[in-house]
């Protein structure tokens, strides 16, 4: 392994009935990067007509999740109200803090065409004392995020800081998420000031200081380290990471410090489920839903 690579994690495959996952994050030995505790590839994926995802409404604690696509879309429900549909280079950004109940269905257009489905969704965990902040969804378009060129590769930044550059979300601890396309022959220096820093290589071909990763594998850094990123044909990268946040813990989709928060809510959404999901409680279903995931035994 290079003196420059500390870990590299191959992406572990699962089929969600006919929609292949790539699980990348958390891994055995590395359950973060920086505050990134979850990294999924979704596809890519082909829908024939009348086909497509319907991920039912489920909640979420102590994250925030940010979904990003290279092609097709996702309709994007929430108990806060909010209906949206998320395209190809814009930034879906929800905060689920003390507790968020949302669904992802695939748009009525796209379902009745038939439609293709690539992209990456990641959960962000929240530091100590913003984890039961207020919930709150943002959708930041393609356009609203800095679009940059460096080493004759291109970039976009979709979360906090990277290279002089800034996006719009608002985010909660030292960041960077970075969606690059580099042609063959391109060579980028990786000298960006984060503690912790990894390079996913969706898909193409590219060596890290002259050796190679596979498409669907994670790279992470040694830090302190700079580390050269060359692309031998035509390739798609993510780069993430930030200041680590110490231990969390994981149960089915929420995230916590401490055991007593994931405790309470599992208690929280068997009971909304069984209560009918009352207006006033904790968890309550995105408006027009009748349908929920159940707490996993």
């Amino acid at each position: 392994m290079s003196a420059m690579i500390a870990r590299r994690i191959e992406g572990r495959s699962r089929d969600l009935g006919g929609f292949e996952v790539r699980r990348v994050l958390p891994a055995p030995r590395q359950r973060m990067v920086g505050p990134f505790i979850f990294f999924d590839q979704m596809g890519p994926a082909s829908f024939a007509p009348g086909h497509g995802i319907d991920v039912r409404p489920h909640p979420h604690i102590g994250l925030a999740t940010v979904t990003y696509l290279f092609e097709g879309a996702l309709r994007h429900q929430d108990s806060l109200g909010v209906d949206a549909v998320i395209r190809p280079g814009d930034v879906n950004w929800m905060t689920a803090g003390r507790g968020v109940v949302h669904s992802e269905r695939t748009p009525d257009p796209e379902r009745a065409d038939g439609h293709a489905l690539y992209g990456i969704q990641t959960w962000v965990a929240l530091p100590e004392g913003r984890e039961d902040i207020a919930p709150a969804f943002h959708h930041h378009p393609a356009a609203s995020l800095p679009d940059f060129e460096r080493d004759g590769a291109r970039f976009r930044l979709i979360l906090g800081t990277a290279w002089g550059q800034e996006a719009p979300v608002e985010v909660f601890s030292p960041i960077f998420y970075l969606h690059g396309a580099l042609p063959a022959g391109s060579r980028v220096e990786l000298d960006i000031d984060h503690d912790e820093r990894a390079v996913y290589l969706v898909s193409g071909g590219a060596t890290l200081d002259g050796e190679a990763l596979r498409a669907g594998e994670m790279a992470v850094l040694v830090p302190g380290t700079t580390s050269t990123l060359a692309a031998s044909v035509d390739s798609i990268v993510m780069l993430c990471g930030g200041a680590g946040l110490g231990e969390r813990q994981i149960f089915w989709n929420f995230v916590a410090s401490d055991a007593d928060r994931l405790t309470q809510a599992k208690a929280d959404w068997s009971d909304a489920g069984a209560a009918g999901f009352p207006a006033d409680g904790r968890f309550t279903l995105p408006a027009g839903e009748t349908e929920h995931i159940p707490l996993p035994e």
